[in-house]
């Protein structure tokens, strides 16, 4: 599969570098010119280009921008594709936005509104990168941890999923984007180390 990566910081070089160990092809991209990245292809095994590029070499596009600068998102490229939210929201970084602060949407629902033509899945965010590339196991593993995704279509979810268990990880399904908030940062699922059936009672749990 190909899998393309708007944002070239920690998150998206992590995501990256999971993803061609695993065997997918991935295009790291950021705001600036590609050659600002040109190390990344002999560290990790990747190809970089512009932000067009990388969109248009995914078959998944993952956002790994500050949630600041969603909008700068391209629109009409990304129709019809995966696109994965690995967003949280810090108000000191990103300003503060009203509806996030009144619990009025999500930070996923946000780009997905951005992106009305896209299937936006959230994901990756409720995990820290260090334990993303050393804690993943092999499929029915003792303890194997699980994390949540989100999303309103059902087979680009499973798609996800599906990545996340090539990565070591169970999935606990959420439902549709409007329940992103169950592990958003700042709940008691955020970043914590849980296998399936821990995972699933705390979401659930979760008012």
């Amino acid at each position: 599969m190909k899998i393309g990566i708007i944002g070239a910081g920690v998150v998206g070089r992590a995501i990256g570098k999971l993803a061609t160990r695993v065997g997918h092809q991935v295009m790291l991209s950021n705001s600036r010119d590609p050659k600002s990245l040109f190390s990344l292809p002999y560290a990790i095994g990747c190809q970089v280009g512009s932000v067009d590029e990388a969109v248009a070499f995914g078959d998944i596009v993952i956002v790994a921008i500050p949630l600041f600068a969603y909008r700068s998102v391209p629109v009409a490229s990304l129709a019809g594709k995966i696109v994965i939210d690995v967003n949280n929201y810090y108000p000191d970084r990103d300003g503060r936005i009203a509806e996030l602060d009144e619990q009025l949407t999500t930070t996923s629902e946000l780009l997905a509104h951005h992106l009305p033509s896209a299937r936006v899945v959230k994901a990756f965010n409720a995990i820290t990168m260090t334990d993303l590339e050393t804690d993943g196991l092999p499929a029915n593993a003792i303890d194997r941890r699980a994390l949540p995704i989100a999303g309103d279509d059902e087979e680009s979810k499973a798609t996800v999923a599906a990545l996340l268990d090539e990565f070591g990880f169970d999935v606990v399904d959420t439902g549709p984007l409007s329940e992103g908030w169950r592990f958003e940062r700042g709940r008691p699922t955020y970043c914590v180390r849980l296998n399936i059936k821990e995972l699933t009672a705390m979401l659930t749990d979760i008012v």
